[in-house]
């Protein structure tokens, strides 16, 4: 079973690269999805980190609040997206 973390406050340079470096010394990490305006393809300084259970509640703990990139991470388990209106 695998959890999706939440991964906040990130510098802007970030790469995948970078972030799954940090995430592996916890556990395997699935995958790792930055997120990008849709309109400027710009980083929008957040992203998702997908890991093996143990080991997301080992990252959780030990990079929230961490410096990355001169950044304090936040860091936690990623809830389910509300539903929004459809214009």
């Amino acid at each position: 079973m695998s959890k999706n973390i939440y991964v906040g406050n990130l510098p802007w340079s970030a790469t995948e690269e970078e972030v799954r470096a940090s995430f592996e010394a916890y556990g395997e990490v699935v995958s790792v999805k930055l997120i990008e305006d849709r309109e400027t393809g710009r980083p929008r300084g957040f992203g998702f980190v997908e890991m093996d259970d143990n080991g997301a509640i080992d990252a959780i703990e030990a990079l929230d609040g961490k410096d990355f990139g001169g950044r304090n991470l936040k860091v936690n388990e990623a809830r389910p997206r509300e539903a929004r209106p459809r214009w």
